[in-house]
């Protein structure tokens, strides 16, 4: 998925580092089911949080058998290799760095020994504690001559992976509810050991994970579509501070902390897909209220609304229908260009970013456009959709963002640029627009976001926003996505991450003219 602009919203700009989601995951019991290939669908239709690696483990009730490799889970796995991962329950992961490098090391499902047999853990979410957590390790079991992090993971997982081993005799459940109250930040685990599934969800809850039946068993995913792709029925959403056991016997609740929740707002702008639903409100049609909402706070005179593919799409709609502006499809995208590794050339490069998105000459030509698109990050994407309308012939671009300025860096899962590479960080936004190239430029109210969602402000985490963030940080020096390299390296301490945002794909396509500010700006 693309990254939106320098760092937030569509897959338009390759290499163009947007807001990444985290990662998806997803955990299944189910005898008498293919476990495994069961749990590649369901982790096609999370594609969306994570490009860069796969993975997948499965038990037979004796043994753990795991499969991952980078790529998209469609590259990494093949029906041979499918087959040879049997048994009746599976977890599945398809990541996005957020914490440590982007690299095979780091892929998950991680894997490690416990007091009485094996751990698979899958995650989603960045935790804040990691320095604290990789110092306990240290002080439990010395540095790690086996496993996962002996084997060069820098992951905030892996240190997770490496807790879970617990005491000799003691169950994974007990380990878990020992050491869950210690992890800090935003976490939903799947995990399993060779005989029982268990999931658990950071107390504020910040990223999502649901709960499914299949006829033969149990699903838990990060979005409810990974259910409907593999005919499963959605039961309910995972409590944040909630941990569950499933096996022969259901499904077993507990707490572990009381739940403080604060969901992370950005999944309704932008990270979950359109048919999801958190906390009961349609992601689709929050989308669709932020566009509508957008229009009475910032109506421009316009003769077209259209979209900036995919995800501007359902804000552009509410957009138009609020505003009486006729909505277009203005851009034609290469449906059939999934995300590439092959990096151009300068001179392919000066072509810009239309190997994925060409501008309808026939639509646009001597319109007043309202282009809508869900963030800003850098900018970047921005500029290159503006410059592309300009070429094919609009008489005016107004842009129109169905989210408040991105201003603040997250530390829960999502990997935006640093704060310096903010473009709303110390820029106006009529500065913004001058510098995208804009006739004008308007965001949606932080009220205005809120109140599409249907949450209380309370409930939500708006910190990329507002810069309040409801888990405590620790120092500048026990945070960031390279800590764990850090720490290895002998420096610091340990790392974070695993979610992406928009505008990534498409950087290795801008032009310089789309990286560079007219007027140096």
């Amino acid at each position: 998925m693309a990254r939106g602009d320098g760092k937030l919203s569509h897959d338009l700009l390759p290499g163009e580092k947007g807001p990444q989601d985290a990662c998806g995951v997803l955990g299944i019991w189910a005898p008498g089911e293919e476990v495994a290939k069961l749990t590649y669908y369901g982790l096609y239709s999370l594609q969306h949080r994570g490009q860069e690696s796969a993975g997948i483990a499965t038990s037979d009730g004796k043994r753990i058998s795991v499969y991952k490799d980078m790529g998209l889970v469609s590259q990494v796995f093949d029906e041979p290799t499918l087959n040879t991962l049997t048994g009746h329950m599976a977890v599945g992961h398809c990541r996005y760095s957020t914490t440590g490098a982007n690299n095979w090391s780091n892929a998950q499902p991680t894997l490690g020994a416990t007091g009485s047999g094996t751990v698979a853990l899958a995650h989603n979410g960045n935790l804040t504690n990691s320095a604290e957590l990789h110092e306990l390790v240290l002080e439990r079991y010395g540095v790690p001559t086996s496993g996962e992090m002996a084997q060069g993971n820098t992951t905030d997982t892996a240190l997770v992976t490496t807790l879970l081993k617990g005491k000799e005799g003691h169950s994974l459940e007990e380990t878990a509810m020992e050491l869950l109250p210690k992890i800090h930040g935003a976490f939903s685990f799947v995990f399993m050991d060779e005989h029982t599934l268990y999931a658990a969800r950071d107390p504020h809850g910040v990223r999502p994970l649901v709960l499914g039946r299949l006829e033969s068993g149990w699903v838990v995913a990060s979005e409810g579509a990974a259910l409907n792709t593999i005919g499963a029925s959605f039961i309910r959403e995972i409590e944040p501070g909630e941990f569950i056991a499933i096996d022969e016997e259901g499904v077993r609740t507990q707490r572990f902390a009381p739940a403080t929740p604060a969901g992370c707002v950005f999944e309704y702008v932008y990270l979950a897909r359109p048919d999801a639903t958190i906390a009961g409100r349609s992601v689709y049609e929050s989308r669709v209220e932020m566009g509508r909402q957008l229009a009475r706070e910032n109506y421009a005179d316009a003769d077209l609304v259209i979209p900036v593919p995919e995800s501007g799409t359902p804000a552009a709609i509410g957009y138009a229908e609020q505003s009486g502006i006729p909505f277009a499809h203005g851009f034609v995208k290469n449906a059939y260009v999934g995300r590439t590794f092959i990096q151009p050339s300068e001179t392919l490069r000066k072509l810009g970013i239309k190997l994925k998105l060409n501008a309808l000459e026939s639509v646009i030509r001597g319109k007043r456009i309202i282009v809508v698109d869900d963030s800003i990050v850098r900018g970047n994407t921005q500029r290159a959709v503006v410059r592309m309308l300009r070429e094919a012939g609009a008489a005016a671009v107004h842009v129109k963002i169905s989210s408040p300025p991105v201003r603040w860096p997250c530390f829960y899962g999502i990997d935006f640029a640093s704060r310096a590479e903010l473009i709303a960080n110390g820029a106006a936004v009529d500065e913004i627009a001058k510098s995208i190239g804009a006739d004008s430029l308007a965001y949606i109210s932080e009220d205005g976001m809120i109140d599409a969602t249907l949450q209380p402000r309370e409930r939500l985490c708006t910190a990329c926003f507002t810069g309040t963030y409801p888990i405590e940080l620790p120092s500048s020096d026990r945070l960031g996505k390279n800590l764990l390299e850090r720490t290895v390296a002998g420096n610091a301490t340990p790392s974070t991450g695993c979610d992406p945002g928009p505008d990534a794909e498409m950087e290795s396509l801008l032009t310089e003219q789309d990286r560079t500010a007219p007027n140096g700006s």
